[in-house]
């Protein structure tokens, strides 16, 4: 079985053929608001870094969105949060 971490970055690379994908698990940092919140403690708020040419000519919420829409089935499985930071190739430069 795979971790939601793995299904992430699986994801991502899939969808965005990333040249850079830095994925990190923020969940601990969050545990006690999540479990106020009835979510559980693990695997539910992550910061992912992203430098792709996918995402060339798209806005900051496009960015975003397609993200999101990308990870549809973790949000729909227990995923809470995403800090994201996303950009092109240039803009990273």
């Amino acid at each position: 079985m795979t971790t939601r971490y793995e299904r992430i970055g699986t994801t991502l690379r899939t969808v965005f053929a990333p040249a850079q994908l830095e994925i990190t698990d923020e969940s601990t940092k969050h545990a006690r608001h999540a479990g106020r919140n009835g979510i559980s403690g693990g695997e539910t708020h992550y910061r992912v870094t992203m430098v792709a040419e996918s995402l060339a000519g798209r806005s900051r919420v496009e960015r975003s969105r397609a993200v999101h829409e990308a990870l549809d089935a973790e949000f729909k499985t227990g995923l809470h949060a995403l800090s994201l930071t996303l950009r092109t190739p240039e803009e990273a430069a």
